[in-house]
Protein backbone atom coordinates (compact mmCIF):
# COMPACT_ATOMS: atom_id res chain seq x y z
CA UNK A 1 0.00 0.00 0.00
CA UNK A 2 3.06 2.32 0.72
CA UNK A 3 4.46 1.44 -2.45
CA UNK A 4 1.26 2.28 -4.38
CA UNK A 5 0.75 5.71 -2.36
CA UNK A 6 4.42 6.51 -3.05
CA UNK A 7 3.62 5.80 -6.47
CA UNK A 8 0.52 7.61 -7.03
CA UNK A 9 2.21 10.69 -5.49
CA UNK A 10 5.21 10.83 -7.18
CA UNK A 11 2.83 10.84 -10.91
CA UNK A 12 0.37 13.16 -9.61
CA UNK A 13 3.64 15.58 -8.96
CA UNK A 14 4.60 14.82 -13.02
CA UNK A 15 1.00 14.94 -14.37
CA UNK A 16 1.35 18.88 -13.26
CA UNK A 17 4.70 19.54 -14.19
CA UNK A 18 3.63 17.54 -17.46
CA UNK A 19 0.25 19.81 -17.51
CA UNK A 20 2.07 23.44 -17.12
CA UNK A 21 4.40 22.38 -20.36
CA UNK A 22 1.37 21.30 -22.07
CA UNK A 23 0.19 24.40 -21.74
CA UNK A 24 2.87 25.64 -24.12
CA UNK A 25 2.59 22.94 -25.97
CA UNK A 26 -1.20 23.60 -27.40
CA UNK A 27 -0.47 27.42 -27.64
CA UNK A 28 2.91 27.28 -29.58
CA UNK A 29 2.09 23.99 -31.71
CA UNK A 30 -0.67 25.04 -34.07
CA UNK A 31 1.37 28.43 -34.59
CA UNK A 32 4.70 27.15 -35.27
CA UNK A 33 6.22 28.43 -32.50
CA UNK A 34 9.21 26.82 -30.76
CA UNK A 35 8.69 25.25 -27.18
CA UNK A 36 11.96 26.60 -25.86
CA UNK A 37 11.98 29.93 -26.77
CA UNK A 38 11.23 32.77 -25.72
CA UNK A 39 9.93 31.52 -21.89
CA UNK A 40 7.24 31.69 -20.53
CA UNK A 41 5.61 34.96 -20.96
CA UNK A 42 2.34 36.86 -20.99
CA UNK A 43 1.10 36.57 -24.59
CA UNK A 44 -0.64 40.02 -24.41
CA UNK A 45 2.14 42.45 -22.84
CA UNK A 46 5.10 39.62 -23.44
CA UNK A 47 6.75 40.06 -19.60
CA UNK A 48 8.54 37.18 -18.78
CA UNK A 49 6.19 35.31 -16.49
CA UNK A 50 8.12 35.20 -12.62
CA UNK A 51 8.87 31.90 -11.56
CA UNK A 52 6.45 31.83 -8.58
CA UNK A 53 3.59 32.07 -10.90
CA UNK A 54 4.73 29.41 -13.03
CA UNK A 55 3.96 26.93 -10.13
CA UNK A 56 1.41 24.46 -11.63
CA UNK A 57 -2.24 25.91 -10.37
CA UNK A 58 -1.31 27.60 -7.69
CA UNK A 59 0.53 30.20 -9.60
CA UNK A 60 -2.71 30.83 -11.22
CA UNK A 61 -4.40 30.99 -8.11
CA UNK A 62 -1.62 33.19 -6.92
CA UNK A 63 -2.57 35.48 -9.30
CA UNK A 64 -6.27 35.28 -9.51
CA UNK A 65 -6.14 34.34 -13.12
CA UNK A 66 -4.93 38.07 -13.92
CA UNK A 67 -1.13 38.67 -15.14
CA UNK A 68 0.73 40.30 -13.05
CA UNK A 69 1.73 42.98 -15.11
CA UNK A 70 -0.62 44.19 -17.32
CA UNK A 71 -3.84 42.16 -15.45
CA UNK A 72 -4.79 40.81 -18.59
CA UNK A 73 -7.05 37.86 -18.23
CA UNK A 74 -5.40 34.06 -17.72
CA UNK A 75 -7.73 31.71 -18.67
CA UNK A 76 -9.07 28.97 -16.42
CA UNK A 77 -8.28 25.95 -18.62
CA UNK A 78 -4.55 26.72 -17.73
CA UNK A 79 -4.70 25.13 -14.15
CA UNK A 80 -7.62 22.89 -15.59
CA UNK A 81 -4.98 21.13 -18.25
CA UNK A 82 -2.50 21.18 -15.36
CA UNK A 83 -4.96 19.28 -12.56
CA UNK A 84 -6.31 17.30 -15.31
CA UNK A 85 -2.77 16.15 -16.42
CA UNK A 86 -2.32 15.33 -12.88
CA UNK A 87 -5.59 13.54 -12.24
CA UNK A 88 -4.82 11.48 -15.59
CA UNK A 89 -1.78 10.57 -14.43
CA UNK A 90 -3.06 9.05 -11.15
CA UNK A 91 -5.16 7.18 -12.55
CA UNK A 92 -3.03 5.74 -15.42
CA UNK A 93 -0.96 4.89 -12.12
CA UNK A 94 -3.60 3.37 -10.39
CA UNK A 95 -4.21 1.13 -13.29
CA UNK A 96 -0.75 -0.11 -14.21
CA UNK A 97 1.25 0.32 -11.19
CA UNK A 98 5.28 -0.21 -10.61
CA UNK A 99 5.45 -1.92 -14.28
CA UNK A 100 7.75 -1.37 -17.24
CA UNK A 101 4.66 0.09 -19.43
CA UNK A 102 3.62 2.41 -17.06
CA UNK A 103 6.10 5.21 -18.59
CA UNK A 104 4.51 4.17 -21.98
CA UNK A 105 0.87 5.07 -20.94
CA UNK A 106 1.53 7.97 -19.28
CA UNK A 107 3.17 9.86 -22.03
CA UNK A 108 -0.12 8.53 -24.38
CA UNK A 109 -2.26 10.50 -21.64
CA UNK A 110 0.18 13.11 -22.08
CA UNK A 111 -0.15 13.30 -25.64
CA UNK A 112 -3.67 12.93 -25.66
CA UNK A 113 -4.44 15.80 -23.49
CA UNK A 114 -2.33 17.50 -25.66
CA UNK A 115 -4.05 16.55 -29.13
CA UNK A 116 -7.53 16.84 -28.10
CA UNK A 117 -7.48 20.48 -26.92
CA UNK A 118 -5.51 21.29 -30.42
CA UNK A 119 -8.17 19.37 -32.24
CA UNK A 120 -10.72 21.16 -30.51
CA UNK A 121 -9.09 24.85 -31.07
CA UNK A 122 -8.08 24.40 -34.83
CA UNK A 123 -9.09 21.38 -35.74
CA UNK A 124 -6.13 19.63 -36.93
CA UNK A 125 -3.89 17.09 -35.16
CA UNK A 126 -0.27 17.83 -35.91
CA UNK A 127 1.70 16.00 -37.16
CA UNK A 128 4.79 17.52 -35.20
CA UNK A 129 3.20 15.15 -32.01
CA UNK A 130 1.78 12.56 -33.82
CA UNK A 131 4.31 11.18 -35.97
CA UNK A 132 7.13 11.45 -33.40
CA UNK A 133 4.85 9.46 -30.94
CA UNK A 134 5.11 6.35 -32.32
CA UNK A 135 9.19 6.13 -32.13
CA UNK A 136 8.20 6.77 -28.65
CA UNK A 137 5.48 4.08 -28.41
CA UNK A 138 7.95 1.49 -29.87
CA UNK A 139 10.76 2.51 -27.68
CA UNK A 140 8.87 2.38 -24.67
CA UNK A 141 6.16 -0.79 -25.33
CA UNK A 142 9.16 -2.92 -26.78
CA UNK A 143 11.26 -2.91 -23.74
CA UNK A 144 7.92 -3.65 -21.51
CA UNK A 145 7.22 -6.57 -23.44
CA UNK A 146 10.92 -7.94 -23.37
CA UNK A 147 10.88 -7.49 -19.74
CA UNK A 148 7.46 -9.31 -19.57
CA UNK A 149 8.79 -12.00 -21.81
CA UNK A 150 5.46 -11.09 -23.94
CA UNK A 151 6.78 -10.23 -27.73
CA UNK A 152 3.65 -11.37 -28.53
CA UNK A 153 1.66 -8.05 -27.79
CA UNK A 154 3.98 -5.80 -29.94
CA UNK A 155 2.87 -8.13 -32.72
CA UNK A 156 -0.47 -7.61 -31.81
CA UNK A 157 -0.30 -4.02 -31.58
CA UNK A 158 1.75 -3.76 -34.63
CA UNK A 159 -1.29 -6.19 -36.19
CA UNK A 160 -4.26 -3.52 -34.55
CA UNK A 161 -2.53 -0.56 -36.03
CA UNK A 162 -2.24 -1.91 -39.31
CA UNK A 163 -6.11 -2.61 -38.77
CA UNK A 164 -7.06 0.14 -37.58
CA UNK A 165 -5.29 2.44 -40.23
CA UNK A 166 -7.15 0.39 -43.36
CA UNK A 167 -10.10 1.34 -41.27
CA UNK A 168 -9.55 4.80 -40.54
CA UNK A 169 -8.00 5.09 -44.26
CA UNK A 170 -10.85 3.45 -46.18
CA UNK A 171 -13.17 6.00 -44.13
CA UNK A 172 -11.37 9.01 -44.74
CA UNK A 173 -13.49 8.78 -48.47
CA UNK A 174 -16.20 9.60 -46.53
CA UNK A 175 -15.17 13.09 -44.81
CA UNK A 176 -12.64 11.71 -42.15
CA UNK A 177 -9.85 13.45 -41.69
CA UNK A 178 -6.30 13.09 -42.32
CA UNK A 179 -4.79 13.91 -38.78
CA UNK A 180 -7.50 11.00 -37.88
CA UNK A 181 -5.87 8.52 -39.74
CA UNK A 182 -2.33 8.68 -39.03
CA UNK A 183 -3.61 9.09 -35.07
CA UNK A 184 -5.31 5.40 -36.02
CA UNK A 185 -2.43 3.44 -35.77
CA UNK A 186 -0.73 4.73 -33.33
CA UNK A 187 -3.87 4.13 -30.68
CA UNK A 188 -3.99 0.87 -32.55
CA UNK A 189 -0.82 0.24 -31.35
CA UNK A 190 -1.26 1.28 -27.71
CA UNK A 191 -4.60 -0.33 -27.51
CA UNK A 192 -3.18 -3.94 -29.25
CA UNK A 193 -0.23 -4.33 -26.71
CA UNK A 194 -3.46 -4.41 -24.25
CA UNK A 195 -5.05 -6.93 -26.20
CA UNK A 196 -7.94 -7.48 -28.67
CA UNK A 197 -10.84 -6.69 -26.48
CA UNK A 198 -9.01 -3.14 -25.74
CA UNK A 199 -9.09 -2.68 -30.04
CA UNK A 200 -12.44 -3.65 -30.39
CA UNK A 201 -13.86 -1.13 -27.70
CA UNK A 202 -11.59 1.82 -27.96
CA UNK A 203 -12.62 1.99 -31.99
CA UNK A 204 -16.23 1.07 -30.98
CA UNK A 205 -16.84 3.39 -27.73
CA UNK A 206 -14.82 6.68 -30.06
CA UNK A 207 -17.83 6.26 -33.01
CA UNK A 208 -20.27 5.91 -29.92
CA UNK A 209 -18.87 8.66 -28.16
CA UNK A 210 -18.44 11.19 -31.06
CA UNK A 211 -22.20 10.20 -31.89
CA UNK A 212 -23.79 10.80 -28.66
CA UNK A 213 -21.89 14.49 -28.56
CA UNK A 214 -22.72 15.34 -31.64
CA UNK A 215 -26.33 14.70 -30.89
CA UNK A 216 -26.28 16.67 -27.89
CA UNK A 217 -25.28 19.52 -29.92
CA UNK A 218 -27.64 19.02 -32.23
CA UNK A 219 -30.64 18.74 -30.43
CA UNK A 220 -28.83 21.85 -28.05
CA UNK A 221 -28.68 23.83 -31.94
CA UNK A 222 -25.05 24.56 -30.80
CA UNK A 223 -23.90 22.58 -34.13
CA UNK A 224 -25.70 21.86 -37.65
CA UNK A 225 -26.06 19.03 -39.50
CA UNK A 226 -22.86 20.75 -41.81
CA UNK A 227 -21.20 21.14 -38.46
CA UNK A 228 -17.45 19.70 -38.58
CA UNK A 229 -16.74 18.70 -35.54
CA UNK A 230 -13.05 17.74 -34.56
CA UNK A 231 -13.19 13.87 -34.11
CA UNK A 232 -9.47 13.30 -32.87
CA UNK A 233 -10.76 13.91 -29.30
CA UNK A 234 -13.99 11.01 -29.52
CA UNK A 235 -11.24 8.61 -30.38
CA UNK A 236 -8.82 9.57 -27.56
CA UNK A 237 -11.75 9.19 -25.25
CA UNK A 238 -12.27 5.73 -26.44
CA UNK A 239 -8.99 4.87 -26.58
CA UNK A 240 -8.25 5.66 -22.97
CA UNK A 241 -12.04 4.01 -21.89
CA UNK A 242 -10.50 1.03 -23.64
CA UNK A 243 -7.04 1.50 -21.40
CA UNK A 244 -9.31 1.62 -18.19
CA UNK A 245 -12.42 -0.78 -18.67
CA UNK A 246 -11.25 -3.03 -21.64
CA UNK A 247 -10.84 -6.15 -19.96
CA UNK A 248 -14.12 -6.15 -17.95
CA UNK A 249 -16.10 -4.86 -20.37
CA UNK A 250 -15.08 -7.47 -23.24
CA UNK A 251 -15.42 -10.20 -20.40
CA UNK A 252 -19.03 -8.41 -19.54
CA UNK A 253 -19.62 -8.57 -23.52
CA UNK A 254 -18.40 -12.31 -23.91
CA UNK A 255 -20.54 -13.33 -21.00
CA UNK A 256 -23.61 -11.75 -22.47
CA UNK A 257 -23.15 -13.42 -25.80
CA UNK A 258 -22.15 -16.81 -24.56
CA UNK A 259 -25.00 -17.04 -21.66
CA UNK A 260 -27.99 -19.88 -22.24
CA UNK A 261 -31.32 -18.32 -23.69
CA UNK A 262 -34.56 -19.03 -22.08
CA UNK A 263 -36.43 -21.35 -23.45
Amino acid sequence: MTETLLLLWLVGVLGLAVGSFLNVVIYRVPRGESLIRPGSHCPHCGTAVRPRHNVPVLGWLLLRGRCADCAAPISVRYPLVEAGTAALFVAIGARFGWSWELPAYLYLAAVAIALALIDLDVMRLPDRIVLPSYGVAVALLVPASLAAGEMGAVVRGLVAAVLLYAFYLVISFWGMGGGDVKLAPLLGFYLGWLGWDAVAIGAFAGFLIGGLVGAVLLALKLAGRKSRIPFGPYMLAGAFLAVFAGAPLGDWYSNLLLAPTPL
